[in-house]
């Protein structure tokens, strides 16, 4: 699927590694893995096979879905819709226990 970032230190740490010390340890490497999953799904429906990402439409926030990292944190996104068909915008790592 096509991606693509809403928040600048989001796209950096996915293309330099650059910025994770701001989270815990292993998040940022989950967290690239999880874009290379969505980036290699061809829909959404790739997404909701797959068990282990918890892929979820999140309750109270008009078209926001989760993605998990780990039982803590987890990845924010939504998806907009252009003429060659939907795009994953990465909005945010998220603690879960913080909303």
């Amino acid at each position: 699927m096509r991606f693509r970032f809403s928040d600048k230190k989001l796209e950096t740490l996915y293309r330099t590694g650059e910025g994770s010390e701001g989270y815990p340890n292993g998040i940022a490497g989950i967290f690239v893995r999880r874009v290379r999953v969505i980036e290699g799904a061809i829909g959404e429906n790739d997404l909701r096979a797959m068990k282990s990402l918890h892929f979820e439409k999140l309750k109270g926030q008009r078209n926001r879905h989760s993605i998990r990292l780990n039982k803590q944190w987890r990845l924010i996104l939504t998806f907009e819709k252009d003429r060659e068909g939907k795009i994953v915008v990465i909005i945010e790592i998220n603690n879960h226990y913080e909303d």
